[in-house]
């Protein structure tokens, strides 16, 4: 059994190697200087989000990194990169699609293209290989059946429910924040017109049915949370590792977004190597793999082929159906970054 993890561990460093040789990346120079750093620090990439977990035991296993990570949203992970610029503690960090190019922004990142890169959408890239998607998440619900006899399957259902409904942070977490503009979306707005997404939500709010509690894998299960807006990766591992038969997870039929989360590398990183080395894992094969392991659809889905029993642990791509991404990213950040302002002015007042 030990020979067939250690050839099979050889064979995904050969197939890195291999990637790299065809794209200009010297893999080998880049695995020798992190194997020098000994060590990747990470934030916002537990091991329980989107399968991390598997992705950190390979790296340590192939190339030696240790690891350690600090659980925390997007905005919590910029802010941190550009706290500790003189003694940092991070060196790669996971964030939201519209928290990419705010990361670029405030300086705090570096860029690595991996040897995969071409095969990366256009619009889930920043050009200069700051960032890039690994994976897309759409928003969906997550119900406790227990809580909820009537499960809703639009936001239209949402609105008429008796069960209380939770977003999470609105003004850090890229997860809430895709929550709103879904919601927007499904009810006529788009990237510039967020208000319908607003209106919902505050409709809640008045009849005392938004809930204060994040929706995590501790609500959910301590049944704090009856309904909850969350990525469809995150939903469908909290069910599993809770128990499937007391939640149920859909995306809703009157339309949702699919976004994303990228690395960042951190700028002013201590083991910068080992952060470079472990993206171009990410964007592997291999990496790709872990990733839909854990229930999120990864960015390069047309160019590999999911085991059976990984891709039988996705949603019905029939759910998908009125599933769109964002459009006009420079108008979507524009309105990202308004949002923790108009959510205090149209929705927490009514509470």
């Amino acid at each position: 059994m030990k020979r067939l993890l250690l050839a099979s561990l050889m064979g995904t460093a050969i197939s890195l190697a291999t990637q790299a040789m065809a794209n200009d990346v010297d893999i080998k120079s880049l695995e020798q200087a992190a194997r020098a750093e000994g060590a990747v620090n990470s934030v916002g990439m537990p091991d329980s989000w989107a399968n991390w977990k598997d992705t950190w035991v390979d790296l340590g296993k192939i190339y030696g990194l240790k690891h350690m990570d600090t659980d925390m949203s997007s905005a919590q992970e910029i802010a941190k990169f550009a706290a500790e610029k003189d003694n940092a503690s991070a060196d790669i960090g996971d964030v939201g699609a519209a928290f990419g190019p705010i990361a670029v922004q405030q300086g705090v990142t570096q860029a690595f293209k991996p040897s995969t890169w071409e095969q990366i959408p256009a619009w889930a890239k920043d050009a200069d290989g700051n960032w890039m998607l690994a994976y897309t998440g759409s928003i969906a619900f997550i119900v406790n059946k227990q809580l909820v006899k009537d499960v809703p399957h639009s936001w239209a259902d949402l609105k008429k429910g008796k069960y209380k409904v939770a977003i999470g942070d609105v003004s850090a977490a890229a997860q809430a924040v895709n929550g709103v503009l879904a919601a927007a979306i499904a009810n006529g707005g788009d990237e510039t017109n967020i208000q319908p997404g607003l209106d919902l939500f505050a409709e809640l709010a008045e009849q005392g049915r938004l809930g204060l509690s994040n929706p995590t894998i501790q609500t959910l299960e301590k049944g704090e949370v009856e309904v909850g807006i969350v990525w469809d990766f995150n939903g469908l591992s909290y069910r599993d590792q809770i128990d499937p038969s007391r939640f149920e997870v859909l995306i809703p039929s009157d339309g949702s977004v699919i976004s994303g989360y990228t690395t960042i590398i951190n700028k002013y990183a201590k083991n910068p190597n080992a952060a470079k080395l472990a993206r171009e894992y990410i964007l592997s094969d291999a990496g790709q793999i872990n990733l839909a392991k854990g229930n999120a659809r990864p960015i390069r889905a047309e160019h590999l082929t999911l085991p059976a029993d990984v891709q039988a642990k996705l949603l019905p791509n029939a759910q998908y159906v009125n599933v769109r991404p964002v459009k006009d990213a420079k108008a979507w950040e524009a309105t990202a970054k308004a949002l923790p302002q108009l959510w205090q002015e149209h929705v927490i007042i009514n509470m």
